[in-house]
């Protein structure tokens, strides 16, 4: 199910009665399209057709609706689905889907909704007398095809699933038609004016972009309303001209919202919300789940990593797998079909450096939590403040962005634009946190609000600021809040935006009441507010069912006893065979180490790993930095690659050998691995001749002078060990691993002990040794020597693999931006952004420009970026490693 950037959609409205079925008629003659062929699975058959509707009930006008009809297999009666798009889109939007379900033996029909695509009419917003209505009647064309199995004499087995507007069209549709049986929505509304009119407060922006969306003019003739219905036109023409909404409009738009079928929406549902929408938030799902529960239908809440404001999301083919598994237990009966839990949350865990996508980590819980579970209390800190919102509410503070949906990519990972504008806000921050807290749910606050004006409106919004003062607006999320009566002072409880994020020990919550917002309408004239908490603490949902996925035990644990004597007796009979050593791996012959399903459990506990299921590849002339906090796993994983300790599973190959203990081929590998003992009356120079000739190997094979000079220890080769400063005797036990010049060299925590200028030497000589197409693994946790001197990272936790990849690819400098620009990027737009002001260079880079400021701010930049037409495509920060890991690390907590 792909997510487009879509909007609304509305209620009201029944299934046509039988005799206006009757007006659906076939407009064209119909075509047959042999589609895709997949491996092993049958052709796909599309027909496509132009069906004639009635304009609107009791109307002799038609309207035609362009469809599509998927089928694949032999002939025999299926359950069918109606794939529904998003706004601004059309049927063709669902046609990759439509052929997956149609291979899963399902009839699926899409259709361009009135007003877009090839089909005709005016956008109603689902109107229940004309997209509603459409529905109904193209349930009537279902239940006369052959190939559709009826549960009923005119009563198709059918399912709708579709993004935003199409979404609520399948809420809709199932509250007014009780032929449907199960339905997924997702990224949609239900209640279109709490949406775009939330807290009676205009989400300008968003409206803006909805409703310019849909102005292009109608075919045969021209209209100021474009393709809108002329009452939707002229109602977002009056609410954009008063800067706030009128009853009449709340009353349009609540008539075509799924609130108003609450009652009547009784089908097996699974809601997909997604945790990054400005426009649709959680809380949308959130009432339909309760309203759809309350009927006693089965439901399902699944938050998603994208939504409208990121135009995409990473998790299409899980959403359309799971859709899939849905419509398999609730249309054709499979019992035993997985539908998922009651919940699931995607988490944040980090960047993919294989290809800059973010790494998710389910959660989920098996019931749904809803927003409000698990209270507790974060105590906030503040005076009463003034607050100005200045003439013609400018400028605006920025949130949410709708448009730049790249950037909404960024928001879980700390980036992404957010601005307030000092004396236009008001600020309560908590003291630093003891321990981390995981926010579930929608927080609340009572805060006690007074104007010089009849009212005020504020936007609230709850950041996370790091120890360094940075700070991050989960979601790019705020509420706004309407405070009438506020001459005399009233006090409010202002319920915040849903968002799932944990904030880190050390981190402090912020609490900031804005006066203006670019997303939306605040009043023009001047005001100044004063803002008071008047609670004392911000009220927190923590979801405590909720719980991070792990990995299941292994399937072996639940196995009967004899289960257990069967394996053990597999064991015993191929022991030889797996003591054995695998042959050599040829094309793995130039490769300085692959490690491919590495894992290790604990002695004693089969359940508990110190290293579970790690996989990566370094390749020559790297300098790689394995990462983690202690515990992570990584001292057992080099123990294992020096062929100290066996793995339980997995293979770790040195130059395409196998590793075993005593393996040939680390003769080729170095290593210091938690610290080297040295005779202390002997010279630093004869203990490292004493330390080869106990290798057996000759002498000429050491290489000694070579590893010395690397080394860089001097005359001091000459004197006694037990003179010798940490520094020396930490290059010693290096110069001591390079003897023989290794291919591969292997330094745990080479750095224990230096002062600055010794590690500033340290890091000199990995530099060096690898310079020469050798490669070096080094474990440490000094953050910012692996940020200077590693060319790639392997980023471990609790025994896992969290992330690996080039060091550029995964943090740069804090000051330092990555712009994503859609096209060639040239040295003349690269001059000119550098020649901005407050920027200090710009560098052409793969896909854009890394350009580092120097006081601009990212808001004035975009600005600027956009004046010098320069097509932005995303906007983030190169960050600091410090950064990077600390995100990686928390996403697996």
């Amino acid at each position: 199910m792909k997510l487009r950037l879509t909007r609304l959609s509305r209620p009201r409205g029944r299934r046509a009665a039988a005799a206006v079925a009757a007006a659906l008629v076939l407009a064209g003659a119909g075509t047959w399209t042999a589609a895709s062929v997949a491996d092993g699975h049958p052709s796909v058959h599309r027909e496509d057709r132009v069906l004639s509707v009635p304009e609107e009930p009791g109307s002799g006008r038609e309207v035609r609706l362009d469809t599509s009809f998927f089928t694949a297999g032999g002939p025999g009666r299926r359950p069918a689905v109606l794939l529904a798009h998003g706004f601004g889109g059309s049927k063709t939007d669902q046609r990759e889907q439509a052929e997956e379900l149609a291979r899963s033996g399902y009839a699926v029909l899409t259709w361009s909704a009135r007003g877009f695509g090839r089909s005709g009419g005016r956008i109603g917003l689902n109107d229940p007398g004309r997209e509603v209505a459409d529905v109904s009647r193209l349930l009537d064309w279902l239940a006369r095809r052959p190939d559709v199995r009826l549960d009923a004499a005119g009563d198709p087995r059918v399912g709708i699933a579709g993004p935003s507007y199409g979404g609520a069209v399948a809420l809709l549709a199932a509250g007014r038609d009780r032929r449907v049986d199960a339905i997924v929505p997702a990224v949609t509304y239900w209640n279109l004016s709490d949406a775009l009119f939330p807290n009676d407060v205009f989400k300008k922006l968003w409206a803006g972009t909805f409703f310019t969306s849909g102005s292009r003019k109608p075919r045969g003739g021209a209209s100021a309303c474009g393709r809108f219905a002329a009452d939707l036109c002229a109602m977002y023409q009056r609410v954009a001209v008063a800067g706030r909404p009128d009853d009449a409009a709340r009353e349009l738009l609540e008539q075509r919202s799924p609130s108003a079928v609450a009652g009547r929406i009784k089908v097996p549902t699974l809601l997909v919300q997604g945790r990054a929408d400005s426009l649709f938030p959680l809380d949308h799902a959130d009432a339909a789940a309760r309203a759809i529960a309350r009927n006693g239908a089965p439901v399902s809440v699944d938050w998603i990593a994208g939504g409208h404001d990121t135009g995409t999301t990473a998790e299409d083919d899980r959403i359309a797998g799971r859709t899939r598994a849905w419509f398999d237990r609730y249309l054709k009966g499979e019992e035993d079909t997985a539908t998922g839990p009651a919940f699931r949350v995607s988490r944040t865990g980090g960047l993919d450096t294989t290809d800059g996508t973010t790494r998710l980590l389910p959660a989920t819980a098996a019931a749904y939590p809803g927003l409000r579970s698990g209270l507790r209390d974060v105590p906030l800190k503040g005076r009463r403040q003034t607050v100005a919102n200045p003439a013609g509410a400018a400028p605006p503070a920025v949130s949410a962005v709708p448009g730049l949906g790249a950037l909404g990519k960024l928001a879980d990972l700390g980036a992404g634009v957010a601005l307030d504008f000092p004396g236009q806000y008001a600020r309560f921050d908590s003291a630093p946190l003891t321990e981390g807290v995981r926010v579930t749910g929608a927080p609340s606050v009572r805060v006690t609000v007074a104007s010089d004006a009849d009212e005020a409106v504020l936007f609230a919004k709850v950041y996370d600021v790091g120890p360094d003062g940075r700070q991050q607006l989960p979601g790019r999320l705020v509420t706004p809040v309407r405070v009438t009566g506020a001459r005399e002072g009233r006090t409010v409880e202002v319920r915040l935006p849903a968002v799932d994020h944990t904030f880190a020990p050390g981190h402090r919550v912020r609490l900031v009441l804005a006066a203006t917002d670019l997303g939306y309408a605040s009043p023009v004239r001047p005001a100044t507010y004063t803002v008071a908490l008047a609670g004392g603490a911000l009220s927190v949902p923590t979801a405590p069912g909720v719980r991070t996925g792990a990995a299941g035990l292994p399937w072996w644990t639940w196995g009967l006893p004899a289960g257990g004597l069967v394996v053990a007796a597999a064991l015993l009979l191929t022991g030889r065979r797996r003591t054995a050593v695998p042959p050599p791996d040829p094309a793995l012959a130039d490769v300085p180490l692959q490690i491919t399903g590495l894992s290790k459990r604990y002695a004693g506990s089969p359940d508990r790993y110190a290293v579970r299921d790690v996989s990566f590849r370094v390749e020559r002339g790297q300098v790689l930095g394995l990462l983690g906090p202690n515990g992570a796993g990584k001292t057992t994983t080099l123990r294992m690659l020096m062929g100290l300790i066996r793995p339980d599973e997995g293979e770790i190959r040195v130059f395409g050998h196998a590793v075993r203990p005593g393996a040939p081929v680390l003769s080729r590998v170095g290593a210091f691995v938690e610290g080297a003992g040295f005779l202390p009356h002997l010279s630093g120079r004869a203990n490292l001749e004493l330390y080869w000739r106990a290798t057996g190997r000759p002498a000429g094979d050491a290489h000694l002078e070579e590893a010395l000079e690397i080394a860089g220890l001097g005359s001091a080769l000459e004197r006694a060990v037990r003179t010798y400063s940490q520094g020396m005797r930490q290059r010693l036990a290096i110069a001591q691993a390079m003897l023989g010049l290794p291919d591969l060299l292997i330094l745990d925590e080479p750095a224990n002990g230096l002062d600055p200028p010794q590690i500033r030497e340290m890091r000199e000589v990995m530099i060096r040794y690898a310079a020469g197409g050798r490669t070096v693994i080094v474990s440490s946790h000094l953050l910012s020597e692996v940020e200077q001197s590693c060319t790639h990272l392997v980023v471990m936790d609790r025994g896992r693999l969290v992330d690996a990849g080039p060091v550029e690819r995964i943090t740069g400098s804090g000051d330092t931006l990555l712009i994503g620009v859609e096209g060639l990027v040239t040295d003349v737009m690269a001059e000119k952004v550098a020649g901005l002001p407050g920027v200090a260079s710009a560098v052409r880079a793969e896909g854009g420009l890394v350009v580092r400021l120097d006081g601009a701010r990212v808001p004035e930049l975009l600005a600027e970026l956009v004046r010098l037409e320069v097509p932005v495509t995303g906007v983030g920060p190169h960050r600091r490693l410090e950064d990077a890991f600390l995100t990686l690390i928390g996403g697996t907590a």
